[in-house]
């Protein structure tokens, strides 16, 4: 077997030309070094099963353990034409996946997560739905989960209220996998948001869709790394980016605490004049206090959330900083 050709990307390159007939997948790695073996041997099945076609494009989102240094070895010996994008530090998930978006060549994208609980062959029925011309960007439907029961509870509860509150379209189980054309593509990278959700992106810009249900399997191999913070985390960006819900619940909120403080004063002063009070409510005004002190602190977080998210716009800074590419022929 020889091995193949392997070349370091230039910025004086410039930007990846889009190759015909050619297929890209988009592979975020974060923390996901012993499980590199299997996603590379169902990588090469991927690519034999689409006669070559297939590109993929790994971003090395700063991860702290040896991933990008053992795909960058293994670059040589794939049989498919591959690229590996090493990020300056952890920008995230999902803007790991707009920079492979950004650095691939095909006519067609899919994401793909590197720990396989999504069956990979899902991609290849992405790519067939989207040949067919019928659908601009196919969504896997999650219709199970092995994952802990806190995990799972957490999870329906989250996405029950994504789906009735923010975008109503969202599957119930969520969105992990998806794949587009390259018109949804250059789209997506036209919206410049920080903290903000790709998958409430992808529902916001419309187009035609198509869903493709499947059952998410354990993870066989390490640990993730989407902990409860990176959680609360995209909850937060997804809920604020997208919808004022917080803010009128806060409003609304407001409105009802005046008219509750008005109702207990007038029963408080009929309640003076006629005697029924002797002596000066001193519980009454500290748990008033106390309440009506966390509701404006409350508010104050819901609105400096809103504030540090526009205030994070006006700065212009990149999304995510790339120290490195090398890429791959497949020629193996």
């Amino acid at each position: 077997m020889t091995l193949g050709q392997v070349r370091r990307r230039e910025a004086s390159d410039g930007p990846v030309a889009v190759v015909p007939g050619r297929l890209s997948l988009i592979v975020p790695v974060y923390r996901n070094e012993e499980n590199l073996p299997a996603l590379i041997q169902a990588l090469h099945d991927l690519s034999d099963r689409t006669g070559g076609r297939l590109e993929v494009v790994f971003t090395i989102d700063g991860s702290p353990d040896r991933s990008g240094e053992r795909l960058a070895s293994l670059l040589p010996t794939l049989r498919f034409p591959a690229r590996v994008v090493f990020h300056s530090r952890n920008f995230g998930s999902f803007t790991a996946i707009r920079t492979g978006m950004e650095m691939a060549s095909g006519e067609l994208l899919a994401v793909m997560a590197a720990d396989l609980q999504e069956p990979p062959e899902l991609v290849l029925q992405f790519f067939e739905i989207l040949e067919t011309g019928e659908t601009d960007v196919v969504f896997g439907q999650r219709d199970s989960r092995r994952d802990g029961r806190v995990s799972m509870l957490l999870s329906t509860a989250f996405w029950s209220f994504y789906r009735r509150f923010i975008v109503r379209d969202i599957p119930p189980g969520g969105v992990d996998m998806f794949a587009c054309t390259r018109q949804v593509r250059d789209v997506i990278l036209s919206i410049e948001e920080p903290n903000s959700s790709l998958v409430a992106q992808l529902f916001w810009v419309g187009f035609r869709r198509s869903f493709v249900p499947y059952a998410r399997r354990p993870r066989a191999v390490g640990e993730s790394g989407w902990s409860l913070s990176r959680r609360f985390r995209y909850m937060l960006d997804s809920i604020f980016s997208y919808s004022d819900l917080p803010i009128l619940l806060v409003l609304w909120i407001g409105v009802a605490g005046v008219a509750l403080s008005l109702l207990f004063a007038m029963v408080v002063i009929i309640s003076r004049l006629a005697g029924f009070i002797d002596e000066r409510g001193y519980s009454t005004i500290v748990l008033m206090i106390t309440f009506f002190g966390s509701l404006s602190l409350a508010v104050q977080g819901v609105i400096g959330s809103y504030l540090w998210r526009t205030f994070e716009n006006t700065k212009q800074r990149p999304l995510r900083i790339i120290s490195g590419v090398i890429e791959s022929d497949g020629q193996a």
